[in-house]
């Protein structure tokens, strides 16, 4: 998009952690109030189509930072080891990422909030600005963070102590060198009670929550925690959370205009993993039943992107994106050379938000794995691949979105569910590396504790039930 380091874009990523697509309210959402995730929107574009590459943290985010497939770069699950103390484990060490690109191209790269990719003392892939959490979640009050190189614990909201310290570095910015800046919130990740502003809680307490049915509970839900127990004060809890974000959101959109810097700065908003809040009898996302789920309401993420100037507005773009494509689209927005890896799935879909011919980007399909659970999905229809032995899914999302009505056994359907298996089948054997391939993993959604293949010596990589 720019030709010289003086005329590349700033941009900021803001990526949360457990948000729903459905959870905003330019989405529909009529329950939640994000005014200034609903004001980006009116300023950019929104992607209702756009998919995790795993409905789950740590995989997902490695996808945006590498442009590979959690069968390409190892990461399967949640990290549950590896981030701190003397057996810190680099989760990404060798993978080449965008912002170790941008870093190389005079960017100067920050990141506050959450990191969750192994050994969060140490700064790694391009980022000069360090200020992450720990671990990768946990209490909002009192959280373990890493400033200045030093494990300290923040007394204070840590939405609002992430969204101070992204602020404290664009404050010393200057227009003769381009940022780029990771605010990665652990919002809305549980805990949801007495853990965020009682009176944002106290603000939806006469909420309906329409937005969140309570469905029957699934038969593969895995209760972890006792949000059926105590429905309506969980719900409080989690959209709290999100509204909390949103301030703070705006509180960021303002200090670059202050700084006079909004032309020149991209902001991207998105959430690493979709989540159901009872939809499908489920609270959780792909690890919230087991064998892990597809449903869309997991794979789907919120995504926005804003540039005044530079990207139209007010566009909603339903054709079909995923994590896979979101280095390659950064990549060329800042004008840079391609990563050059040709074994990545990506593409980039900068002709999307400059609002250019949509034939330059076109998934006719896209794909999502969590370990040995595959997903391929075009517009119109779902196929859901565990493999060995299944249990399978087929949906028709045309006549039924909501996914009820599971086609697997139907014959009439027999050739589409051919065709479909060939096709998740062909697409992953191009893409994945044997030797970390999620099929064989034994993945259970519980976390990953340490690197998989020939890399982690043959031990064991993930926690049972």
């Amino acid at each position: 998009m720019a030709t010289s380091e003086n005329t590349r874009p700033n941009m900021i990523f803001i990526l949360c952690d457990d948000m729903g697509a459905w959870a905003m309210g330019c989405a529909g959402n009529s329950d939640i109030r994000t005014p200034n995730l609903d004001r980006l929107a009116a300023e950019g574009i929104r992607f209702s189509n756009f998919f995790c590459t795993s409905p789950v943290c740590s995989p997902a985010r490695a996808s945006l930072f590498t442009g590979r497939i959690p069968s390409q770069h190892g990461v399967h699950d949640w990290i549950c080891e590896g981030s701190m103390g003397d057996k810190a484990i680099q989760y990404l060490q060798g993978q080449p990422t965008y912002t170790e690109m941008l870093a190389d191209h005079g960017y100067v790269c920050a990141i506050s909030g959450k990191w969750h990719l192994g050994d969060s003392i140490n700064p790694q892939k391009g980022f000069s600005h360090w200020y992450v959490h720990q671990f990768g979640g946990g209490s909002y009050y009192n959280a373990p963070m890493i400033r200045d190189g030093q494990p300290v614990n923040e007394p204070g909201y840590v939405t609002d102590l992430i969204t101070d310290d992204a602020i404290d570095f664009l404050a010393k910015q200057s227009a003769e060198q381009p940022f780029y800046l990771s605010v990665h919130y652990t919002a809305p990740h549980t805990p949801w009670i007495n853990n965020h502003p009682q009176h944002l809680v106290d603000s939806y307490a006469g909420s309906t929550f329409e937005s969140c049915p309570q469905e029957p509970l699934h038969p593969w839900h895995i209760k972890t925690e006792p949000y059926w127990d105590d429905r309506n004060t969980n719900l409080q809890g989690y959209f709290a959370a999100i509204t909390a974000m949103d301030e703070n959101i705006g509180r960021i959109i303002n200090q670059i205009e202050r700084m006079d810097m909004r032309e020149n700065t991209m902001i991207c908003f998105m959430s690493d993993n979709g989540y159901n809040c009872g939809h499908h009898g489920i609270w959780g996302k792909g690890n919230g039943t087991y064998p892990q789920n597809m449903y869309d309401s997991s794979v789907k993420v919120p995504a926005i992107f804003s540039h005044p100037g530079s990207i139209p507005q007010g566009i909603v773009n339903d054709e079909l994106v995923s994590g896979y494509d979101f280095m390659p689209t950064l990549l060329e927005y800042a004008g840079l050379p391609p990563h050059g890896d040709n074994k990545l799935p990506g593409l980039s879909f900068l002709p999307y938000l400059l609002g250019e011919d949509k034939a330059e980007h076109k998934h006719v399909v896209i794909f999502d794995e969590y370990g040995p659970v595959r997903m391929i999905r075009s517009k119109e229809w779902k196929y859901v691949h565990r493999y060995p032995y299944g249990p399978h899914e087929l949906y028709c999302l045309l006549d039924d979105p909501d996914e009820k009505h599971n086609l697997i056994d139907e014959p009439e359907h027999l050739e589409r569910l051919e065709e479909m298996r060939a096709g998740l089948e062909d697409w992953f054997l191009q893409y994945v590396d044997p030797a970390i391939d999620g099929v064989r993993q034994q993945v259970y959604g519980s976390g990953q504790s340490n690197l998989v293949g020939p890399a982690g010596k043959g031990k064991v990589a993930y926690y049972d039930l």
